[in-house]
């Protein structure tokens, strides 16, 4: 029945007797407060009482598994007994109320600092996007799996034990009802834990580090002797598991639930897009295929090829030049006018040949078999080699001679005076 003191930012406040005290969230939404939290520590050179104190006196009132679990949490659980505590709040969270009680008239302190940056905040926001969006990844990991099952035998005794007994339960039904039992027993468990983990390392450190240690390696021991998951059908429930630990993790590493969800949905719309721009990226591909320029590639012709294709395509320009010159565009009288012989013009283009039988048999007096032209190439081919004969018999001779002026010297010095 006694009011309860308003903490604000860097207070600090020593007192003797039994009190309340409540921190009220400042509604307005500001970014910079992303990942920030209050920090309130209490100390005292003797032991005092620390009992938070719930705003909904009936846990039939709650909205929401949650809230219900941590109303059966403040009842159930026995106020904390020590000489030092400490409260992290988060920023637009609820209101928290506690309660002090020191046990002899000695004085405590309450201190309240704001910490912009809670690095506990972040990291489970960037794991939260990591894990989603690698979960399809992790789940192909043998190294991964066995990290998962020691890490949900230490936090989820029950759900990772219940799991390994499934093919002792014969109805599905009956598991399900089990898992539903157990994975609500492990979020109280959870619950606890996280509310009393200072004050349980602190006082119990021994059993605790003999706890986990003893649960991680029989749990490691039961996924090692089971192996990985192998079945495409529990590989995909297993990455759907992941990613929804990932949005949890994500809700959590905030501190503003809206931006929350929008991360979500982004995320969500993200893994939606996937198929369109793949397709997209693909039917790209096939385009630029498509329209992209063939590279040249060169032939080399052979003699007869060259010749046939010097041939056909001799033809095929003279039929062009005959059509053209049977056009009506053709300024026929212009080009008459300016011939020496329209006479063999006119033959030409009604499809005589363009070389005359006198001129053939000129060509191949001429370039033929047996021609003046190809005597005269190969006389001067034979008088140019005749030339350089004697040239080179000459040099040969001097070098000889020089040769045997070398030999026939008597004295040592001849070499240098040669």
């Amino acid at each position: 029945g006694k009011n309860c003191s308003l903490l604000q930012e860097m207070d600090v406040i020593q007192k003797q007797d039994e009190n309340c005290y409540c921190y009220v969230q400042n509604r307005t939404i500001h970014l910079q407060y992303l990942w920030s939290t209050v920090q309130i520590k209490i100390n005292s050179r003797e032991k005092f009482q620390f009992e938070p104190i719930s705003e909904k006196n009936n846990c039939r009132n709650s909205e929401t598994v949650f809230e219900f679990a941590a109303c059966a949490v403040q009842i159930l659980w026995k106020p904390e007994t020590c000489t030092e505590t400490f409260l992290s709040i988060k920023q637009y969270g609820e209101d928290v109320c506690f309660k002090i009680q020191p046990f002899k008239i000695e004085p405590y302190t309450v201190r309240v600092k704001r910490e912009m940056l809670d690095g506990k905040l972040l990291f489970l926001f960037v794991a939260g996007i990591f894990l989603f969006h690698f979960a399809n990844s992790l789940s192909r990991s043998a190294k991964f799996f066995y990290l998962s099952g020691v890490i949900l035998g230490a936090l989820a005794l029950l759900v990772f034990v219940l799991l390994t007994l499934k093919r002792f339960i014969p109805r599905h039904s009956t598991f399900w009802i089990l898992m539903s039992g157990s994975w609500m027993a492990s979020l109280y468990f959870i619950y606890c834990f996280k509310e009393n983990m200072q004050w349980l390392w602190s006082e119990h450190r021994n059993y605790l580090l003999g706890y986990f240690l003893a649960v991680g390696i029989t749990s490691f021991a039961i996924c090692y002797q089971r192996g990985p998951l192998t079945t495409e059908l529990s590989i995909t429930l297993f990455t759907w598991t992941l990613q929804l630990t990932a949005f949890v993790l994500i809700y959590c590493g905030v501190t503003i639930p809206q931006v929350a969800y929008a991360v979500i949905a982004v995320s969500l719309c993200s893994k939606g897009l996937c198929y369109p721009l793949g397709a997209a990226r693909h039917i790209a591909r096939k385009m630029k295929h498509h329209f992209k320029s063939k590279k040249l590639v060169f032939k080399y012709l052979t003699e007869e090829e060259y010749r046939e294709q010097g041939e056909s395509e001799t033809i095929r320009a003279l039929e062009e030049l005959r059509s053209f010159c049977r056009s009506p565009d053709f300024p026929s009288w212009i080009a008459v006018s300016k011939l020496q012989a329209p006479h063999r013009f006119a033959a030409f283009v009604l499809g005589s040949p363009h070389v005359s039988p006198a001129e053939t048999k000129a060509h191949d007096e001429q370039y033929g078999i047996g021609s003046s032209f190809l005597e005269e190439q190969l006389f001067e081919t034979r008088a140019q080699s005749e030339r350089d004969e004697p040239a080179n018999s000459v040099h040969e001779e001097d070098e000889e001679n020089e040769n045997e002026t070398h030999t026939q010297t008597p004295f040592p010095y001849a070499t240098e005076l040669l």
